[in-house]
């Protein structure tokens, strides 16, 4: 009888950095033998070419430069340490999503993902095609069955795999997260094991690419389901996982590190930090700059950029205007203050004037209506763009969920911008963020918080003078959106009539301003984007 310890490293790769994602992953492969006495190395999903590379995987340099770096790899990596990871590869004319297998400076085998996954966000039978085969590979006495991703979700090759004689099953993954995923992931890993009597290996990868967020949470269940190891979500690192032989073909992992559970409300705005964090970071950006008007959204934003990048590398706007409020005034200023960021005041007033003296004449005979309120929010913008051109800080732009769906945002105003931590949150859960935020330290006003919400673009204008109250537009739309259930089901649910078909008009005529959006962190199973593509010019009812 012997044991083996297996590391399961929970990094962060950078999609489309071939050569640095193989560097990343030698140092790993060291620091996992000296600190851990690693046997066995597994890296996520991809790891290579970083996920998803999308259309990366068309262009004809990309073989050659994984060809490369596997060399690369093979000749650097630590010696007597077992290397798994995931890379794209294209065999005979096809391309696979791929686990090869490193030993020794050889790579030893290769395994083909078999089920791709084609819903949600998930795009891979654009690029793959799907595997065929099982790999069992064995290594010091036990034989490992190799899977990446959907196959665990698939659930039919976790049967190859064990009909093929593996004793230990070890997942490559790169699962993006949304609320309650982690959940999903733990249930659904319980259930497969005790499918197989099998103990599974599941190395998940971490951090934020474009809209997507990967949250980590790699961990190790028995052969009954039963957890035994599991890393931290949200950072990255190395975690070990010790397997005993028990018996001559039973390989039984060992009690280690399992992270406690968190509140909903710290896993999300873990999610909105990190996604933001990597956008801004990844794609070489100084900072952020953001309009902060004294609202609940901006207030959120703000906290999100500050603990995403430091204070020091945000700049607040305060731009009035004659119906903002003194009381948002105030509040802009004390939550600047609060979190030490760099602040501005710049009324538009002028700007405002010189458009409306200039449209004067065009505008002669019509009555005042949202023509008016769009220009301040564009005036705005161009204000931020401005900051943003000069100082090389990217636009935060702060509509949440609800907002966006519903149209309640105004193009080439409020959405300007490259990034949105909270385009994916629904507004009740703003609410719960800046709440749970508060928890940790002083972040947002409390009276930004109790505040009616207004876009303060009309005298004693407030969100409820047009929309639902937040509590009945949200449960409205997630029935819509995330469950796509019809008008009608909707109010035999017990919802309004009126209130149903006003929203679900909004929300299908409101496509095209959805498609011109900067691109935000996903947090729901039906984001708008990938997951949710529906036609601008549709002729069907709304609700239908």
């Amino acid at each position: 009888m012997q044991d083996l310890t297996l590391v399961m490293a929970q990094l962060d790769p950078l999609v489309g950095d071939i050569p640095g994602n193989a560097a990343r992953a030698i140092e790993a492969v060291r620091e996992a033998r000296i600190e851990h006495g690693a046997d066995i190395v597994v890296f996520p999903e991809l790891f290579l070419s970083g996920y998803p590379p999308e259309d990366l995987l068309l262009r004809p340099s990309m073989e050659a430069r994984l060809r490369e770096a596997r060399g690369k790899m093979a000749e650097k990596v630590a010696r007597d340490v077992l290397v798994i990871i995931g890379y794209p590869g294209v065999r005979e004319g096809k391309c696979y999503n791929m686990a090869g297998v490193l030993y020794n400076g050889q790579w030893e085998a290769e395994y083909a993902k078999q089920a791709l996954p084609n819903y949600q966000v998930f795009d891979e039978q654009r690029y793959f095609t799907p595997g065929t085969q099982p790999l069992v590979y064995e290594h010091k006495g036990a034989k490992l069955g190799l899977l990446i991703c959907e196959d665990l979700w698939e659930g039919s090759p976790v049967k190859a795999a064990q009909a093929a004689g593996a004793e230990v099953l070890i997942s490559l993954n790169a699962s993006p997260y949304h609320q309650d995923k982690p959940t999903e992931r733990l249930r659904l890993l319980e259930q497969r094991a005790q499918d197989v009597q099998r103990p599974i290996l599941y190395v998940n990868t971490i951090g934020g690419q474009d809209e997507l967020v990967f949250d980590g949470g790699s961990c190790c269940v028995d052969e009954q389901g039963q957890l035994k190891v599991l890393a931290p979500y949200w950072q990255a690192g190395l975690m070990p996982v010790q397997l005993l032989q028990t018996s001559a073909e039973r390989w039984e992992p060992q009690a280690g590190e399992i992270e406690p559970e968190v509140m909903p409300e710290e896993s999300l705005y873990c999610a909105l930090v990190t996604g933001l964090r990597d956008y801004v970071n990844k794609s070489g950006f100084k900072g952020v700059v953001l309009g902060l008007s004294g609202g609940i959204d901006s207030a959120l934003s703000l906290a999100i950029a500050v603990d995403a990048l430091g204070p020091q590398r945000v700049q607040a706007v305060m731009m009035p205007y004659h119906y903002t409020a003194d009381i948002s005034k105030q509040d802009a200023a004390e939550q600047a203050t609060l979190l030490g960021v760099h602040y501005d005041v710049m009324p538009i007033e002028p700007m405002v004037e010189a458009f409306m003296t200039t449209l004067a004449d065009s505008f002669a005979g019509t009555e005042r209506d949202t023509t008016e309120e769009n220009l301040q929010s564009r005036c705005r913008g161009v204000l931020l763009m401005a900051i943003s051109n000069k100082k090389g800080l990217m636009v935060l732009t702060t509509g949440n969920k609800s907002e966006m769906a519903v149209g309640y945002a105004t193009l080439y105003g409020d959405m300007v911008g490259g990034y949105n931590a909270i385009k994916d949150v629904y507004k009740t859960w703003v609410y719960r963020l800046a709440r749970w935020r508060n928890t940790q330290s002083s972040a947002i006003p409390e009276r930004v918080i109790e505040r009616p919400p207004s876009a303060e673009l009309a005298p004693d204008q407030q969100d409820s003078d047009s929309l639902p109250d937040y509590d009945v537009l949200d449960a409205i739309l997630v029935r819509y959106i995330e469950g796509d259930m019809s008008a009608e089901a909707i109010i035999a649910a017990g919802y309004d009539e009126d209130d149903v078909y006003k929203v679900v008009k909004l929300v299908d005529r409101c496509e095209y301003k959805r498609r011109q959006a900067p691109v935000g962190v996903r947090v729901t199973p039906r984001g708008f984007g990938r997951d949710r593509r529906y036609p601008i010019v549709n002729g069907g009812q709304p609700g239908e």
